[in-house]
């Protein structure tokens, strides 16, 4: 009996601790009203600081080693660069007009920015921290991804709807995939085989072969209850196991969880109003929804498939990136 007891509370201890080190992860969430970064303790499940940035955050991404952050500060028209131990921007560099997204290299080298308003990728040396070259795409571009080998950077242009393929070496468009009404956000599965592209007015999700470049499947969204006009898919994430996908819905305030063999969607999950982007804890068991509307964040337990909790951040939350 005792030995059972024992056993028990070994393995309740043993589910504590495998608890506390799936939020023992730090989240930073861009606030495109307030010029501010909301940085959120994942832990106590609360905001602990707020950062003020330059004009208007939206897309923001992490250094591979996780001391920086960088920041689109789109109505500033460049990239900020926050030191996240001292929480101060330390440099400020070079983009186009209006970056709104971006992909940081294989090997931390390189930013590659979508410029709303000049219709080019910004290709970013890091180390000398100046532009190398422009790349022409279609008109609003804002989508990117990178493949995991880094050969192949993808970027999505909202007015022209393609998701355009560009070469890492020669920096050129070797293909265009025309996709649903303003296409928003890119994500390649684990395995770099598919292109994963949502499309906001087409109420959308094209599911692209890496490879032959052909749509194998536009995904569309049904909610009982809710209009399809405000139905609009925007951030999209897919869990390391290149199992479940994981879609952000904007007005419909869901996400969306769809599986990826079969792509068909299992379930729709209730967050916060007009959620926008979205992100995993490093251990991939939370993922968090910026909640634009309701100026929150809501944290979803992947296995459970739920929310577990809704954290408020600043004004206008667009973008999340965890450590």
């Amino acid at each position: 009996m005792l030995q059972r007891k024992w056993m028990a509370l070994s393995v309740a201890l043993a589910c504590s601790t495998a608890l506390d080190q799936a939020r023992a992860a730090t989240a930073y969430v861009s606030n495109e009203k307030g010029n501010t970064i909301s940085v959120v303790d994942l832990d106590k499940m609360e905001t602990v600081a707020t950062v003020p940035v330059g004009e208007r955050p939206r897309g923001i991404t992490l250094s591979h080693d996780k001391k920086l952050l960088y920041i689109c500060t789109s109505d500033a028209d460049h990239i900020e660069v926050l030191d996240l131990e001292s929480l101060e921007v330390i440099r400020t560099l070079p983009s186009g007009p209006d970056p709104e997204l971006f992909v940081l290299s294989r090997d931390g080298s390189t930013l590659y920015i979508a410029n709303e308003d000049n219709n080019f990728v910004t290709v970013l040396d890091l180390t000398q921290g100046v532009v190398a070259t422009e790349i022409p795409v279609g008109v609003e571009p804002e989508g990117m991804a990178i493949s995991p080998d880094n050969k192949v950077l993808i970027n999505t242009s909202e007015t022209t709807n393609m998701a355009h393929f560009i070469n890492t070496e020669t920096l050129e468009i070797f293909d265009n995939v025309l996709v649903d009404s303003r296409p928003r956000y890119a994500e390649f599965t684990p395995d770099g085989k598919e292109v994963w592209v949502s499309s906001e007015i087409g109420g959308t999700v094209s599911v692209i072969d890496a490879g032959s470049r052909e749509i194998l499947k536009k995904i569309g969204f049904e909610i009982q209850g809710v209009r399809a006009d405000t139905i609009q898919p925007v951030g999209v994430r897919i869990t390391p196991d290149g199992k479940t996908a994981f879609v952000a819905l904007g007005p419909a305030n869901r996400v969306a969880v769809i599986d990826v063999a079969s792509r068909e969607v299992q379930d729709y999950l209730l967050v916060g109003q007009r959620v926008w982007q979205l992100d995993f804890t490093p251990d991939a068991k939370l993922l968090l929804s910026t909640n634009g509307e309701s100026n929150d964040i809501s944290v979803i337990d992947v296995a459970e498939r739920k929310v577990i909790k809704s954290i408020p951040v600043g004004e206008l939350p667009w973008g999340v990136a965890i450590r």
